[in-house]
C-alpha cells in the first residue's frame, strides 16, 4: 500500500510565493512515483492541525521555505503530534535558520567565515557598525536572501529598510569572488555551481527569476577548490545534523579562499531551483530526490 503524503507548502512567510512553486511540483512529482499525496496551502495553524487529524498521513512532506518552515517552528509542532517529516528536525532547522549560530558552528567546525556583528535595526540606525565598507547587513533569521543589503558607499546606506526596529541584523564584510553552492544528500555532496548574477549579487530576485542567473556547473574552478567546497558543506551539514539535504553557499577568491556565507536547510524545489539540478547533473531525477526524503522521513521520538 503506498505511504499518504501531506505536502505543506505556502506558509507565513517572505517565501511563500516560492514554496507554492516548490510544492507543485513536489506534488506532482510523488503523484508520479505511486504515492497517495494531499497538497496543502498552509494559512492557519489550528486548520493544519485538523487536517493532519482528518488525513491522517504517514509523511509530513515539508515544502514551507522561511521562518515558521525552516526554523524549527513546524519540526516541532510534528515532532510533539510523532509524525513523521521530511528534511532537518528542530535542533538543526533552528541553527540553520540563525545565520551569527551557524557561523558559530561553521567556525567551530573549521571552516572559514566572514568577520560580522549582531545587533538590531535601531542600534544600526543609531550607532552604525564596526565592520569596514563594503560590508552586508541582512536579518539574522530569514531565507532566501530576503532583505539583504550590500553596503559599498555611504549613498548606498539609504536603501536600508526594515519594517520592525527591533529586528535583528547581521553585519558583514563583504567577500568579492565567486558565489558558489553544494548541495548535500544523505550526507554526500553532489556538486559545486557557480551563480552569475545579473543583479549585485545572487538574491531573491536572481534567485527566482528566470534569465537573471546563469547556473555554471560544474563551477569554473580548480579541482583542489572544487573538492574542498564539496568537504566543507559535508562537514556542516554534519556539525549541524542536517537530515536528508541541505544546501550551503560560500564565496571563493584566492586570497580569502572559500568562505562560509549560509546553509539552507529546507533548500527550494523550484524549476530554477539547485538541488534539484545538481541532482540531475549526477544522475539522480527529481521525483528520486523527493521519493528519497519521503522514505527518509522521521521525527524526534517521545521517551517515555
Amino acid at each position: 500500500m503506498p505511504k499518504k503524503v501531506l505536502v505543506v507548502m505556502g506558509g507565513f512567510s517572505a517565501e511563500r510565493e516560492v514554496s507554492l512553486i516548490s510544492g507543485k511540483g513536489i506534488v506532482e512529482a510523488l503523484n508520479n512515483s505511486g504515492y497517495e499525496v494531499i497538497g496543502y496551502d498552509l494559512r492557519n495553524g489550528f486548520d493544519f492541525v485538523e487536517i493532519l487529524k482528518k488525513e491522517k498521513p504517514d509523511v509530513v512532506f515539508n515544502a514551507l521555505h522561511g521562518n515558521f518552515g525552516e526554523d524549527g517552528e513546524i519540526q516541532g509542532l510534528l515532532d510533539i503530534l510523532q509524525i513523521p517529516y521530511t528534511h532537518s528536525g528542530l535542533r538543526a532547522s533552528a541553527l540553520g535558520m540563525d545565520k551569527v549560530l551557524t557561523k558559530e558552528v561553521a567556525r567551530a567546525s573549521g571552516l572559514k567565515v566572514a568577520q560580522s556583528e549582531q545587533m538590531t535595526y535601531k542600534e544600526y540606525k543609531q550607532t552604525g557598525t564596526h565592520i569596514k565598507m563594503p560590508y552586508v547587513i541582512k536579518p539574522v533569521s530569514d531565507g532566501s536572501s530576503v532583505g539583504v543589503f550590500i553596503i559599498k558607499k555611504e549613498e548606498d546606506k539609504k536603501a536600508i529598510f526594515y519594517e520592525n526596529d527591533n529586528r535583528e541584523v547581521m553585519i558583514e564584510e563583504f567577500i568579492e569572488g565567486q558565489e558558489l553552492t553544494v548541495s548535500v544528500l544523505n550526507g554526500k555532496a553532489l556538486a559545486v555551481t557557480e551563480m552569475r548574477s545579473k543583479t549585485a549579487f545572487y538574491d531573491y530576485e536572481a534567485k527566482y527569476t528566470d534569465g537573471m542567473t546563469q547556473h555554471i556547473l560544474p563551477a569554473e574552478i580548480s579541482q583542489e577548490v572544487y573538492r574542498q567546497a564539496l568537504k566543507d558543506a559535508e562537514i556542516l551539514h554534519s556539525a549541524l545534523h542536517c537530515h536528508t539535504v541541505s544546501r550551503c553557499d560560500f564565496r571563493y577568491n584566492p586570497k580569502d579562499g572559500i568562505v562560509l556565507l549560509e546553509i539552507n536547510t529546507n533548500p527550494g524545489m523550484t524549476p530554477l531551483s539547485l538541488v534539484p539540478e545538481q541532482a540531475k547533473y549526477v544522475g539522480i531525477s527529481y521525483e528520486k530526490v523527493c521519493q528519497t526524503l519521503v522514505e527518509s522521513a522521521t521525527y524526534r521520538k517521545i521517551e517515555s
